[in-house]
């Protein structure tokens, strides 16, 4: 650990970045798979938020319950080794960690995983599309930006929903003085815009052969990427890592 870290912060995208799945996907292969297939046939068509809340709703018209889902989420594939690494990094005496998660999964796909892991108070803030479950057992999601109002002015490809890029730049805003170092884990070619945003002494750990990694290789020189930039595929290996960001 550099000797100047006092305060950092961890930023980690949710699906394939801390879990070992997609949630928006994982409960439709789990609960109701030719559903899954439907969405895979529309997913060109409409935006990807909308497209899950529809299902959400088909989902619920056939009798499956919120106890459903929440079991759903729970048996979802999620390493030790990432609740090890987050819970220890937490714990250390120094420097000083923040963890923040961004994510285009739901509040509570990501609140109901988080619970169960015992994960859910070490996140400073969970910024994602909001959903909340109806008296019904309706899970009922929106897009974090509504499509109806003023939209995000991302050039770098962010999804309708939200700008990846922007919102980690307000939560600096919010938390200063600024992070003596910030720690980006994503995978996904969404995870671009945000770490575009990060300094030199920053690093993004960077999941292996997804999206992120080709935008990475493809167009990190050209946008001007200054941060370092490490590799991992499995989660042992984050842990590896953060074992080495504390004292």
């Amino acid at each position: 650990m550099a000797p100047d870290i006092q305060r950092q912060l961890v930023v980690f995208d949710f699906d394939w970045s801390m879990a070992d799945q997609d949630t928006d996907r994982w409960i439709f292969e789990v609960l109701a798979p030719d559903i899954r297939r439907k969405m895979k046939l529309l997913k060109d068509d409409i935006q990807w938020t909308d497209l899950v809340a529809q299902s959400l709703e088909e989902l619920h018209c056939r009798g499956k319950t919120r106890e459903d889902i929440e079991n759903t989420l729970r048996i979802m594939p999620f390493h030790p080794a990432m609740v090890r690494a987050i819970s220890n990094l937490k714990n250390a005496s120094s420097p000083i960690t923040t963890f923040f998660c961004l994510s285009n999964a739901n509040s509570v796909f990501i609140s109901t995983i988080l619970e169960s892991k015992g994960l859910i108070d070490v996140f400073e803030e969970i910024i994602t599309n909001p959903a909340s479950f109806e008296p019904s057992g309706l899970l009922k999601l929106r897009r974090r930006i509504d499509p109806t109002g003023p939209q995000h002015l991302c050039k770098v490809g962010c999804s309708p929903n939200m700008c990846k890029g922007e919102e980690l730049e307000a939560f600096l805003a919010r938390h200063q003085p600024a992070y003596d170092r910030v720690i980006y884990v994503g995978d996904g070619a969404n995870d671009f815009c945000p770490i575009l945003r990060m300094r030199s002494q920053d690093m993004v750990l960077c999941r292996r052969f997804r999206g992120l990694e080709r935008r990475i290789a493809q167009e990190g020189e050209k946008e001007g990427l200054k941060c370092e930039v490490r590799y991992w595929a499995g989660a042992w290996e984050v842990e590896e890592v953060f074992g080495k960001l504390s004292t």
